[in-house]
């Protein structure tokens, strides 16, 4: 079953299950799991040691345990059987990807909200650095195991890497003068950039959603019966929001049809409140 599965593209499409509905590269790892265990005088001799670490490499690989996969593998080497260029190579990937991802963690120089509660206009969001080095690392990656599964897999790491910015950027926004424009941009060029990937339809509810809290900021700031509200830059950010979550829920069969349609609902009941403190006398 692994080994059918090895090759499937799942930077499209989801990751196939079993007859249990568990992915499958988790249901193969656990019976592998299963396997060491009931045999476990056995393959103390060495009987299927090779064959079974390098199966569990597989399955590793494909749970982003990149560290463990590469272990697995190495220990599939030690037997100079049949496997063993194979895992050879597969090992120096996995650490390869181990140590890119090794790139996360919190920047030292992240911007502060100032004391007085000001946004940091001189912030250049120094916290999304190591994500863009990640993601050149893993673009060269790609190249270099073109034609084979690992090209897959550091594609889904690419998205991992552009998601993760995009929600730091997200989450950033009231730190610098320019933080909505860089959080707009980041959720768009993943929902472009990514538009053949199995998570399409989750980066356009992403945008979506920051255009529904744009506009309901805006609100807050400019109440709508003021003269400080501007109806089309209001209008603006209600059409952005309200078209994508439209997008998303006339798509039949796709699983966040449901999701974005009760989005888009409540969305619009906040628009027509606006639009009744408006013009209520």
């Amino acid at each position: 079953m692994l080994r059918h599965h090895v090759p499937d593209d799942t930077y499209r499409f989801a990751p196939a299950r079993d007859f249990t509905g568990r992915n499958v590269y988790r249901a193969s790892l656990l019976r592998l799991e299963n396997l060491e265990r009931a045999h476990a005088a056995a393959l103390r001799a060495g009987a299927w040691e090779e064959s079974i670490a390098f199966a569990k490499g597989r399955a590793l690989e494909r749970l982003r345990a990149y560290g463990l996969a590469a272990s697995a593998y190495r220990r599939a080497a030690r037997t100079q059987g049949a496997l063993q260029q194979q895992a050879l190579r597969s090992a120096a990937i996995c650490e390869s990807l181990a140590e890119i991802l090794g790139l996360e963690g919190e920047a030292k120089d992240a911007p502060r909200k100032s004391k007085a509660g000001g946004r940091n206009t001189s912030a250049s969001a120094p916290e999304t650095a190591e994500l863009e080095q990640r993601r050149a690392r893993l673009a060269a990656l790609r190249g270099e195991t073109a034609g084979t599964h690992y090209e897959v897999i550091a594609r889904e790491e690419i998205e991992h890497a552009d998601v993760e910015r995009a929600l730091r950027l997200s989450a950033a926004r009231g730190l610098s003068a320019d933080g909505d424009v860089r959080a707009l941009a980041a959720l768009q060029r993943n929902a472009v950039q990514h538009r053949e990937s199995k998570n399409a339809n989750l980066h356009l509810l992403r945008l979506a959603d920051l255009y529904a809290e744009l506009a309901r900021e805006y609100v807050r700031r400019n109440p709508p019966e003021s003269l400080s509200f501007d109806p089309p830059r209001f209008a603006e950010l209600v059409q952005a929001a309200a078209r994508l979550y439209e997008s998303v829920s006339n798509q039949d069969g796709a699983l966040e049809k449901l999701e974005a349609a009760r989005r888009l609902e409540a969305f619009l009941a906040f628009t027509l409140q606006v639009d009744r403190d408006r013009f209520s006398p």
